[in-house]
């Protein structure tokens, strides 16, 4: 699996699975596949224990009524969407036959524990827990890179969480920092990517990345052109499924779009230099000109901006040097449309 201190590495496409499984560990299986199928690098799930997750009290948010209804409690719906600890494995074993990497978002200090001890690559810290310091502060002791999600957040709380990580020996370069907005969909108006580029200008040592949660594949494509190190993106088997999150999803086919799509973006960046590419090269005499006789001239005769001009094919004088060659005299007669020779 690629990390974020990976040198010289591909984006990261990470296929957000989520809870869009809904606590069917076929359906997640079968994920899994698509996710491989699609080309992701990554599939990742969420791991928690609803009781350590959220108070009976909690309520839910508005795009959860939306989609799940007002019934229930944020707890009641949360155990719907719980894998167990077999479930993890089996998980991971699919993963490993179909070669894309397993990953889980914990939730609760348990399951920061569970996972490390799964053999997790890397920690993915959700927006949500951005400010739980206790939380932070056993991620950090896992020792493993981390990606940290900023959605609902500001540079004061990113900050905030990075000093925690420091504190504890993280080093920034192991960790990306992923510009999100949490509201699902997430609005155009609401995107800033821009942010993704204020963060990394703030916190010159990490590297930087964008989760997205927009309907659609082109602003975490656009993201990518303005560098993005890491893409984390929801997808589902069925938009129209039941459940929180499959609506401001992706569906299979629309996943591997995008990761086609990041993969021709990142090919296309290139590495800054400008100069002809090796395709563009036999470009050069078919579409630059040359300086021409505009008529006939006799030899002797003065070459002036009356008797020349410019024309295709670029095999002789280029233009550039034009102010050389107004004033001399013709060596020899030339005919309309014929290339100018200096002696």
């Amino acid at each position: 699996m690629n990390t974020p201190a990976s040198p010289a590495r591909r984006v990261l496409v990470i296929a957000e699975a989520g809870v869009n499984h809904n606590g069917d560990i076929a359906r997640a299986l079968d994920m899994v596949d698509a996710a491989a199928e699609a080309g992701a690098d990554v599939i990742k799930f969420q791991t928690f224990k609803a009781e350590r997750l959220a108070a009976a009290s909690a309520p839910k948010a508005a795009y959860q009524k939306e989609r799940t209804g007002s019934g229930e409690s944020q707890l009641e719906m949360l155990k719907k969407l719980e894998l167990d600890v077999a479930a993890h494995e089996t998980l991971i074993e699919r993963c490993t036959l179909r070669g894309v990497a397993f990953l889980s978002s914990p939730f609760d200090l348990e399951s920061v524990d569970l996972l490390r001890r799964l053999g997790s690559p890397i920690f993915k810290v959700p927006s949500g827990e951005i400010t739980n310091l206790p939380y932070l502060r056993a991620v950090a002791d896992a020792g493993l890179p981390v990606l940290l999600s900023t959605g609902m957040a500001d540079l004061g709380d990113v900050e905030a969480a990075l000093a925690v990580f420091e504190a504890r020996g993280v080093e920034l370069s192991r960790i990306t920092v992923l510009h999100c907005t949490t509201q699902y969909p997430t609005p155009m108006d609401e995107v800033n990517l821009r942010a993704m580029n204020t963060i990394a200008s703030a916190f010159p040592g990490v590297n930087v990345g964008y989760s997205d949660h927009t309907k659609g594949i082109e602003v975490p494509i656009a993201a990518v052109a303005l560098g993005a190190t890491v893409i984390e993106k929801h997808f589902t088997l069925d938009r129209f499924l039941p459940g929180p999150d499959h609506a401001a999803s992706l569906e299979p086919q629309e996943l591997a779009s995008m990761v086609c799509a990041i993969r021709n973006i990142e090919r296309a960046m290139g590495d800054g230099r400008k100069r002809p590419t090796a395709s563009e090269l036999p470009n050069r005499a078919v579409a630059r000109k040359s300086i021409v006789a505009a008529r006939a001239i006799l030899a002797g005769e003065a070459f002036t901006e009356e008797n020349l001009t410019a024309k295709r094919p670029g095999t002789g004088l280029s233009p550039m040097r034009w102010d050389e060659v107004i004033g001399r005299a013709a060596s020899r007669d030339y005919r309309p449309d014929e290339q100018i020779e200096l002696p």
